[in-house]
């Protein structure tokens, strides 16, 4: 088991990597079902990660993050399109030629191989010295907290230890620039998928290496990456950090696949000079109606549950909800609040005292506002 303690940062020699930046250009790709019927999976699609950075492909089951990333090693070759290398295009190259190390849902290790002849086996492969192989796996072991273990047959041990084993048999080679990671944390005990995140930010961080982390998992994906690309049916719909697809989601949809909950969306109209919300009225400023006024089309209000204003007495600009569920989450209460068919969800602190089909004033804060037309970010 991953041990709490060797977590911790600790000095050691840098390892020197070749490095990656990565390019997708006009990339098609389809699965064909039929003869004849095809499932469209990537359309026209193009994407950049950068050299020495952890980025996570975030997006709902089916939408084609692993197709991308089976596409970036060469497991599978584009029907048009280029993958590009530091420029140069790949495609024809092996998994190999690229210098792709990719990490699996499952781990890939020779269960019948002790932990050390599992990091040796590509070193050997290739023709390298004896001496230069244990001066490498000893590296390799230390920087994953396997050098314990390195005696072990690695068919004892545990799902989280065999997928860092198969981690460091992807970065034992010197000449590995990517590492691509495909839901590594899916068949990982709960409480050792914290863990086993950090440590590979460490091994991201220590190396240098450009890596690309695969989930459906928003969280997963907002702790390990500077940099998140969020898909969904083929297409790529924003990238940016954290933060960014947090307060500023590019569409309806980053807003409520980021977040728990969800970002409330909800149908509006402008009308004399402000913001008709199913019957409430809300203020906002003419530089925003400007930009509102006389679109056509779907006008959608955007505000985190984090972000809404809530208290008992009424005021200039609160409306009356009903408080029709209260979910205790710990440090803080999700509340379901209802008015005119409308249904929203608001963020409190846990010493919000209220109870359900209480009247509750709400507020939405002008600067916390987001306007969606069309399904775009609009302001």
């Amino acid at each position: 088991m991953l041990r709490q303690e060797n977590l911790l940062p600790k000095p050691k020699t840098r390892i020197k990597k070749k490095m990656a930046t990565i390019e997708l250009k006009n990339l098609y790709y389809s699965y064909s079902l039929h003869e004849g019927d095809s499932a469209f999976s990537i359309t026209d699609l193009n994407a950049i990660w950068k050299d020495r950075t952890a980025n996570a492909l975030l997006g709902p089951s089916g939408c084609g993050k692993t197709t991308i990333l089976n596409i970036i090693s060469g497991l599978l070759q584009p029907m048009s399109g280029a993958v590009l290398f530091d420029g140069k295009e790949v495609n024809r190259q092996s998994t190999r030629e690229r210098q792709i190390a990719q990490v699996f849902q499952f781990a890939v290790v020779y269960d019948t191989m002790n932990v050390y002849d599992n990091l040796a086996f590509p070193l050997r492969n290739s023709g390298q010295p004896e001496k230069n192989i244990k001066q490498r796996v000893k590296e390799i072991a230390e920087l994953l907290d396997l050098t314990h273990l390195l005696g072990q047959p690695a068919g004892k041990l545990n799902p989280a230890e065999k997928q860092m084993v198969s981690l460091g048999r992807g970065i034992v080679r010197k000449d590995t620039a990517t590492v691509l990671l495909d839901e590594p944390l899916t068949v990982i005990d709960p409480i050792l998928k914290l863990d086993i995140r950090r440590k590979l930010r460490e091994v991201q961080k220590e190396l240098g290496i450009t890596m690309i982390y695969v989930t459906h998992d928003q969280h997963e994906a907002l702790t390990f990456a500077d940099h998140v690309t969020i898909m969904n049916k083929g297409v790529i719909i924003q990238v940016g950090t954290p933060e960014e697809l947090f307060l500023n989601p590019a569409t309806p949809f980053v807003g409520f696949f980021i977040g728990s909950p969800g970002m409330n969306m909800i149908d509006c109209e402008v009308k004399n000079h402000g913001i008709s919300v199913n019957g409430f009225s809300l203020q906002i400023s003419e530089e925003k109606i400007r930009k509102i006024e006389g679109l056509g089309g779907k006008i959608q209000l955007g505000i985190r549950p984090e972000f809404i204003e809530t208290r008992k007495s009424p005021g200039d600009n609160w409306n009356t909800f009903e408080l029709t569920l209260v979910e205790n989450v710990g440090a803080y209460q999700i509340l379901t609040l209802e008015a005119n068919n409308l249904r929203i969800k608001a963020r409190v602190d846990d010493q919000f005292k209220a109870r359900e089909k209480d009247p509750i004033q709400v507020h939405f804060p002008e600067d916390k506002v987001r306007f969606y037309h069309n399904e775009k970010l609009i302001t």
